[in-house]
């Protein structure tokens, strides 16, 4: 839904994320986005691993080995519709929804609890989603 503004995802909209858990217990990443300037579609295959238990949102992740990246899972809905997600400082922060919307409730207390840790919400960039 939303993101700061970072090399990886410039210049993309109707981006998305699919994560799928594989037999080792690390989690494939696809991101897509759809780069309008070129008129196709981006996509980059990565990987990611629990920091620790399972049930606990850390994770690192990679794109490109031998580099990771943090992944925090800072908030999550109830019915894992809606997450806040940062890396490992304050240039790195998503909202992701299962859905192209997301309901106002949510997004204002994603913003705001973003707001307290000290993350710029006026930065965020919120895509297109109409593909």
């Amino acid at each position: 839904m939303a993101r700061f503004d970072f090399r990886f995802e410039r210049g993309l909209d109707n981006t998305t994320a699919q994560y799928s858990l594989n037999p080792d217990g690390s989690i494939k990443v696809v991101n897509r986005g759809y780069k309008t300037a070129e008129n196709e579609w981006k996509e980059a295959v990565g990987e990611a691993r629990f920091l620790e238990n399972p049930s606990v949102g850390r994770l690192k992740v990679s794109f490109f080995k031998p580099f990771w990246g943090a992944y925090n899972i800072l908030s999550i809905d109830g019915d894992y519709q809606y997450a806040l997600v940062a890396g490992d400082n304050l240039k790195y922060l998503w909202i992701l929804s299962r859905e192209q919307t997301i309901p106002d409730e949510i997004r204002e207390k994603y913003l705001s609890l973003a707001k307290k840790l000290g993350y710029k919400t006026e930065n965020l960039i919120w895509p297109k989603h109409d593909r």
